[in-house]
């Protein structure tokens, strides 16, 4: 049992080191192939607690900036109410991974109902914590 425990003990010392050293600089441009990875892995974790309506899981990888303006309750209203498509969603890929202002910007297209939604999600990094900010959907381009 002990050696379990120090185990789990490794690998999370060893994550957590991996994403301070992956998020200490953020220069605008395109995601490294590990920012890329972490970010996703970090979205596909929210986006899968939300489609199992596990609330409190998916609110925890929002960011503290995100959590402090909005209580969990409204987390879920918005959700169930603007991002139903990720309740309900068959499945997403990920699009271009870049960075602005210190924030990492990753495209993402889900899949609900036989509907692409194209979403934009914007994440930060406090106290070497990744944390998602907003998601947007972005609005249909018209052909001429």
């Amino acid at each position: 049992m002990r050696r379990i425990v120090a185990i789990c003990a490794m690998v999370l010392l060893l994550s957590s080191c991996s994403q301070k050293a992956a998020f200490e600089e953020l220069a605008d441009g395109g995601c490294s192939s590990e920012q890329a990875k972490l970010v996703q892995a970090h979205i596909s974790s929210q986006i899968d607690a939300i489609a199992k309506k596990d609330w409190k899981l998916a609110y925890s990888f929002a960011s503290p900036g995100f959590r402090s303006g909005v209580e969990i309750d409204q987390f879920t209203f918005i959700i169930r109410a603007q991002y139903a498509m990720l309740v309900d969603n068959e499945g997403y890929e990920f699009g271009a991974c870049t960075i602005a202002s210190e924030k990492l910007v990753q495209e993402i297209a889900v899949t609900s109902n036989a509907e692409v939604t194209n979403l934009t999600y914007i994440l930060s990094v406090e106290k070497e914590v990744l944390g998602v900010d907003s998601a947007t959907a972005s609005q249909p381009k018209l052909e001429a």
